[in-house]
């Protein structure tokens, strides 16, 4: 049997931070993973390039939680900015893109070297292809793996939620914190394309590969970004931003060209050129293709000239007030996180503790905080995982 201070199961973005800041406090610390390499959705994420925080990655408005506060220590402990020294210290180059996002110039790889390099100067343990069979306390925490035994008095849990289950993930975290009494918030898949019906996609499936800028509103929550248009739906940022608040029954309105008045520029037209045909008009808004299928989704063709107003009208709410009701989304298979999880309120904010079980955390994905797209949810892994750190 192997003894530590600390055990960590998960090797993502949350773990090896955890072990890491523990193992420099001193503590001998064991991270046990069952996959083959670690850090597997840092290395894939942005493209390979790893947006790995916002600039506004403190901000607790942009996480979703049944306790909205809950995140607020965490996140104003570790910020942003400490990361990105982090990475700067360690010579590796970064770039910022739209709304604060911040990747990595070069291959998303470097974080995963750093951070396990970070974690073995420090002295602790990476034990990768560990299966874990069995997690029991007796006192303290045992771990059992095909290699053998590990005993801690603290053992932290971040394996992740059910997203992109090809590298590995499960709900195996949820079944630990069953195991022990802590209760879990239900889960479904977040950051994910929306799917239509089959009459739906008669009409947009002719549309698929299009993208276009567009602000998509749901239940209170709207998002400016870019829309694409999919063989089973919807996708692209702004859809992914607003899967999070959308749910089963609930309707989307889409305006297909935010910041015009696509109404004023209609009729505009037709004063200076009503010669031209509607979806010619239309072109100047949107793209042509996305514009023939609005006039014919409105019933609205010819030319300008020859449209009342009340038809340039329905023209204009075709564009600016499209509404859709998804039934569902791609699920785990393509979401990007797991909305839902570890309760927080069975969760101390400063240590991720459990509060009915000394010595037992959780952090990143596997608990109730849920980020925007954008670098959020690693951000929350790395404030997650530095505050449990801390205090193991």
């Amino acid at each position: 049997m192997r003894q530590f201070d600390v055990i960590v199961l998960g090797a993502g973005a949350a773990g090896l931070f955890c072990g890491i800041e523990a193992a420099r406090r001193g503590r001998s610390v064991a991270v046990l993973d069952h996959a083959r390499a670690p850090g597997e959705k840092i290395r894939i994420s942005g493209g390979g390039r790893c947006n790995f925080t916002n600039r506004a990655g403190a901000d607790a408005a942009r996480y979703i939680s049944a306790n909205p506060k809950f995140a607020i220590s965490a996140l104003s402990r570790y910020r942003p900015e400490d990361f990105v020294a982090r990475l700067d210290r360690a010579g590796i180059a970064w770039h910022e893109r739209a709304q604060g996002q911040l990747f990595c110039l070069g291959p998303a790889r470097q974080i995963v070297d750093l951070l396990v390099r970070d974690l073995r100067a420090a002295g602790g343990t990476l034990q990768l292809s560990a299966a874990i069979g069995q997690v029991e306390h007796d006192g303290a925490f045992r771990v059992v793996t095909a290699d053998g035994t590990w005993r801690a008095p603290a053992l932290v849990v971040a394996t992740g939620g059910k997203s992109i289950p090809k590298l590995g993930a499960s709900g195996f975290g949820y079944r630990i914190a069953a195991q022990f009494g802590v209760p879990v918030t239900p889960t479904r898949a977040a950051l994910v394309p929306l799917v239509f019906d089959p009459a739906m996609l008669e009409q947009t499936r002719p549309l698929a590969g299009l993208s276009v800028p567009a602000a998509v509103s749901c239940n209170g929550m709207r998002f400016d970004d870019g829309f694409l248009f999919t063989h089973r739906g919807l996708s692209g940022p702004a859809i992914l931003q607003v899967s999070s608040y959308w749910r089963e029954g609930a309707r989307l309105a889409i305006d297909l060209a935010p910041g015009h008045d696509v109404l004023d520029s209609l009729v505009a037209a037709q004063r200076r050129a009503g010669r031209r045909a509607v979806e010619t008009a239309l072109a100047a808004l949107i793209p042509a293709r996305l514009a023939d299928a609005v006039a014919a989704r409105a019933g609205v063709g010819g030319r300008l000239a020859d449209l009342p107003r009340p038809a340039l009208a329905r023209l204009a709410q075709a564009v600016q007030h499209w509404t859709v009701t998804p039934v569902g989304s791609e699920g785990y298979r393509t979401a990007e996180v797991t909305l839902g999880g570890v309760d927080t309120a069975a969760l101390d904010p400063v240590t991720l503790r459990a509060r009915a079980v000394p010595g037992l955390h959780f952090i990143g994905e596997v608990v109730d905080v849920t980020g925007w797209l954008g670098g959020y949810n690693f951000h929350w892994a790395w404030s997650s995982g530095w505050a449990a750190g801390q205090a193991v």
